[in-house]
């Protein structure tokens, strides 16, 4: 190719590209190297019309660049006939696309495609046809790039560093250590605020309503550097404007209680630039890395309390549904959902409604058994076993527990059992990881592999080793761990005896007390209909 010269009069765009990884403020010198090249090159060949296009900082998955859409506009327009990049990778890492355009696009509009170190020109058929094999590679590449960095990503997390670009609401980064959160007390009463609000059984549209009446700066507003921004004329009283969703992201956020949390979103794809939201309760969260601005306990409690409105205030359940989120199916695991009994109006509401289990609810008797229980049966029977434990913690505090600890001590057993299973388990693929990776290098030495695969296969097995070192570490340290049966017992007994005397449950309460509760599917003996509730309280779960 080199030497070559022209018969025909080209316009050529010499288009260059720096993955956005390595791209910085100022033109990276990786560039410069591309563009001497591609300068070189056309020289040498006759080219003599050319234009830079750069776009310094932009992945090659991504071809909604600036200047490589200015490029397809001036090749629309006409001025442009000839492409020529470093290679077939600073045109795009996608092969479908990337073939689009070498193999649909330019020939259609009498465009000359030339990759210098690929060899690539489409003028030469030869070199064509390899074509759609190197893009294959360079897709390869940038999505074995995309796992890589997510893995290293995910590591430095898991380790308790913080990554984001800055800190939430409420926080600052360590100016000492960038990876750390501190507290920020400018904004941090505000959070607390919130929380409180929450605990008191406000709803979302309330809180929002008494934060904006005290004319506070939404998150917005505040930047994470350390000053106010200000918005433009009228629009300036938009920065004490908080909205539902603003509330709704500090509630629902772990971060407050200490914790750190990746995975909020995912994307379908590297190739992908959307993204779509994940559920609460799938998040991965690192807990007790730095200060919380709330107590834990308090966060669940407000996550109970979020749901229980949720799933009480519609048009066709006027019941207030304080179970909502606790009662489970005792076989299946399944929720219990409120249901209303085919029966005539009750002089109290309770009376008309009762729970089911909602896989026998949706798919019947194939599934499950409806496991019915009045509602007015549960409350009675949830508030009794409340009275009983309250009742009992209040006269002889110890002696409650002493009860609990022989109970916790069982669970404790149970529970170091199954996480010595698994840190077994992860010791075991990882000894294995390592002895493929041993013998793939072997294979490499010996020629058995090629440099690419072997490449490609290391960073798939380096990815995998540095996920089982960091679950590794987590199980260790929760095997290493003291029980705390003891201290969860003593919280549970000083928790329990506030609400001796209680006459009635409420949402907050139920939450405040409780883990869960199981209801079994009723027996009939003797004329005589039982069924079995099992209630999981905070901290030391079922009483036995």
């Amino acid at each position: 190719m080199a030497g070559q010269t022209t018969t025909k009069t080209y316009n050529a765009a010499l288009y260059c590209r720096l993955s956005r990884d390595d791209g910085n403020v100022q033109e990276s010198s990786s560039i410069q190297t591309q563009k001497e090249m591609l300068m070189r090159y056309a020289r040498e060949n006759g080219i003599s019309n050319t234009s830079f296009y750069v776009d310094d900082g932009y992945s090659g998955t991504n071809y909604n660049r600036p200047d490589f859409q200015r490029m397809l506009a001036d090749i629309e327009s006409g001025k442009i006939n000839c492409v020529i990049t470093k290679d077939l990778s600073r045109l795009g890492r996608n092969y479908l696309e990337t073939g689009v355009f070498i193999e649909v696009y330019f020939p259609e509009h009498n465009v000359r495609y030339i990759a210098v170190n690929d060899v690539v020109d489409t003028d030469e058929q030869e070199s064509a046809d390899f074509t759609p094999f190197r893009n294959i590679i360079n897709e390869l590449y940038a999505k074995d790039t995309s796992k890589k960095v997510k893995s290293a990503k995910r590591a430095r997390v898991m380790s308790g560093m913080y990554v984001a670009t800055s800190a939430p609401y409420g926080y600052q980064k360590d100016k000492e250590d960038r990876h750390r959160l501190v507290i920020d007390e400018r904004y941090a009463p505000t959070v607390r605020m919130i929380f409180d609000l929450a605990k008191e059984g406000k709803g979302i549209s309330a809180i929002r309503s008494h934060i904006n009446m005290l004319h506070i700066l939404r998150p917005s507003a505040v930047n994470p550097n350390g000053y106010e921004r200000h918005f433009d004329g009228e629009d300036d009283a938009r920065r004490y404007e908080w909205s539902n969703n603003s509330i709704r992201g500090i509630l629902r956020n772990p971060v407050y209680a200490g914790h750190l949390v990746m995975g909020k979103r995912v994307s379908p794809s590297f190739k992908s630039h959307k993204s779509r939201c994940v559920l609460p309760e799938n998040y991965t969260v690192v807990k007790d890395v730095h200060e919380p601005i709330v107590d834990p306990a308090d966060f669940e409690l407000v996550q109970r309390l979020i749901t229980s409105r949720r799933n009480t205030q519609t048009k066709k359940k006027p019941f207030e549904n304080i179970f909502a989120g606790l009662v489970k199916c005792g076989d299946c695991g399944y929720a219990m959902t409120l249901s209303k009994a085919h029966r005539s109006p009750k002089e109290e509401l309770i009376d008309e409604y009762g729970y089911m289990c909602n896989n026998y609810k949706t798919f019947g008797k194939s599934a499950d058994t409806s496991h019915w229980i009045e509602a007015r049966a549960l409350y009675e029977s949830v508030l009794a076993d409340i009275q009983k434990h309250a009742d009992e913690a209040l006269r002889d505090n110890s002696s409650m527990v002493d009860k609990l600890l022989k109970k916790a001590g069982r669970a404790e057993a149970d529970k170091r059992k199954a996480l010595e299973k698994e840190l077994k388990h992860c010791r075991a693929r990882l000894s294995e990881v390592d002895k493929l990776f041993q013998s793939l290098y072997e294979d490499k030495i010996n020629g058995g592999i090629t440099e690419r695969n072997y490449q490609m296969m290391s960073r798939k097995y380096e990815a995998e080793q540095t996920e089982l070192e960091v679950k590794i570490r987590e199980l260790e340290e929760q095997n290493r761990a003291k029980s705390d049966e003891e201290e969860n017992a003593e919280q549970f007994a000083k928790l329990i005896k506030n609400y001796a005397g209680v006459e009635e449950l409420s949402a907050s309460l139920l939450n405040r007390l409780i883990e869960k509760i199981t209801i079994g599917e009723a027996k009939e003996a003797d004329g005589q209909r039982t069924q079995e509730v099992k209630i999981y309280y905070k901290f030391i779960g079922n009483i036995l």
